[in-house]
């Protein structure tokens, strides 16, 4: 084992040794901990009583908000028709849930990991019912690709470096989880009340903005506590590192929405074409940061953010 090896082996397990403490020594974390599970165990239903799927949804009709496609606002929507835009909602609306089976996956994988592990103790009856909920969500996303497209669409994300910082590894897994939550909500609580949209669409759309709620409230308590123990522990420029990471993930979440299959699904030409011209057009950028206000905002005043910008890649 070299040197720097060895140095990051035992900060990482110094911080470690201090999670029970920076979680479990907080009292108002262990409320809202207590409140949250309550709210779960009275929000309890079955899924698979809760929805019926028709046979088929209208084609003719938007699948998704057309104020929250990739290609709103941007020259290559103009050159489309209305069609087109129907078709496209359809296949980037089947993308967006598959995002969320992917996501989700990740999210149970990490959770599980750490349910009843030392650290974790005063989390871990919350951990239970998070895992129940989120693989009734995953079940229902995926339920929905495969009734109404046939094919869940496979997981392109890229992955970028992870900062070196040994002790920011807890706090970087769970404002990933947090900032993909809070990210697909913003569409659950359009799309929920969107009256243009199928019944079905809304109602699981509903359906997760509800328990959502939750697991955001959840996660911003968490990165919250492990951001302000971090500040005691590591320097300027290793917290300045983590905020351009998590700023590079935000810019990714967007980017992964704009899928060349659905375009090419949806029957238009030049489907990489098209996505490279969305992706570089100045209205993208204006909708990564709308769909990112509500994170940026919370970022910002936590201190985790020093501003609410996101850089281009």
């Amino acid at each position: 084992m070299t040197q720097t090896t060895a140095d990051a082996a035992a900060r990482t397990a110094g911080y470690l040794a201090d999670l029970p403490s920076i979680l479990g020594g907080n009292p108002r974390f262990i409320e809202i901990l207590d409140r949250l599970t309550t709210l779960s165990e009275r929000g309890y239903y079955d899924p698979y009583k809760l929805f019926e799927w028709p046979d088929s949804l209208q084609e003719d009709a938007y699948w998704m908000s057309p104020e929250l496609m990739t290609v709103h606002g941007t020259e290559a929507a103009t050159k489309l028709d209305e069609a087109q835009l129907h078709a496209l909602s359809k296949f980037e609306s089947v993308n967006f849930y598959s995002l969320n089976v992917h996501g989700i996956r990740e999210l149970l994988t990490e959770i599980v990991a750490r349910i009843h592990m030392p650290g974790y103790e005063v989390a871990s009856e919350y951990f239970h019912h998070i895992i129940g909920e989120e693989n009734d969500h995953m079940w229902f996303f995926a339920k929905f690709c495969l009734t109404y497209a046939g094919k869940i669409y496979p997981d392109r994300s890229m992955s970028f470096a992870v900062p070196g910082v040994p002790e920011a590894d807890t706090f970087l897994l769970f404002s990933r989880l947090l900032i993909f939550e809070e990210f697909v909500d913003v569409f659950n609580q359009k799309m929920a009340e969107d009256e243009r949209l199928d019944p079905t669409i809304r109602k699981i759309n509903k359906v997760h903005h509800q328990d959502e709620s939750r697991h955001i409230a959840f996660g911003r308590q968490m990165v919250a506590l492990l951001h302000q123990d971090l500040r005691t522990r590591i320097s300027k420029a290793e917290l300045d590192d983590l905020e351009l990471y998590l700023k590079r993930y935000m810019r990714a979440s967007a980017e992964s929405l704009c899928n060349p299959a659905a375009f090419r699904d949806a029957g238009i030409p030049e489907p990489f074409a098209v996505r490279r011209s969305v992706i570089a057009d100045p209205a993208f950028d204006e909708f990564v940061h709308r769909v990112f206000k509500r994170s940026l905002a919370f970022m910002t005043s936590e201190d985790i953010f020093a501003d609410g910008r996101i850089p281009q890649r």
